[in-house]
């Protein structure tokens, strides 16, 4: 009789103390300076030699290609896009991304609209 009390006292005693123990709650607290942000983007903007583009559209007519951007802007607002001059042709490019897989992405959503749209890693001449 002895082993049951202790038996059942050391039962009715784990059983209080897993409701009276709680876990450790923490917060943490990032504090971050907002210049990060920023050179974040510039870096983001920044042309090398290994970026990728997205071509969507190509005419002589600047006034047709500046027209074509603004159509993209009023259905993908997600990137910029960009008129580059080539000659003799117009060029509308969007985006600016470090690797394919970003470009191919993007691709896979802007091709619904535009179907000759081409990832193209464009040459800076220097």
């Amino acid at each position: 009789m002895n082993i049951k009390k202790k038996i059942v006292w050391s039962a009715l005693l784990s059983f209080t103390l897993t409701l009276v123990l709680n876990a450790q709650q923490g917060k943490v607290v990032v504090t971050q300076n907002s210049d990060i942000d920023t050179l974040l983007k510039y870096k983001k903007d920044l042309k090398t030699s290994k970026t990728y583009t997205i071509q969507v559209y190509n005419s002589t007519d600047p006034d047709k290609a500046k027209r074509e951007k603004e159509n993209f802007l009023n259905i993908y607002n997600d990137w910029d896009v960009e008129i580059v001059w080539n000659t003799p042709n117009y060029k509308v490019w969007v985006g600016n991304f470090a690797t394919r897989l970003e470009a191919d992405r993007a691709w896979a959503k802007i091709r619904k609209k535009y179907m000759n749209a081409n990832v193209i890693q464009p040459r800076l001449d220097d």
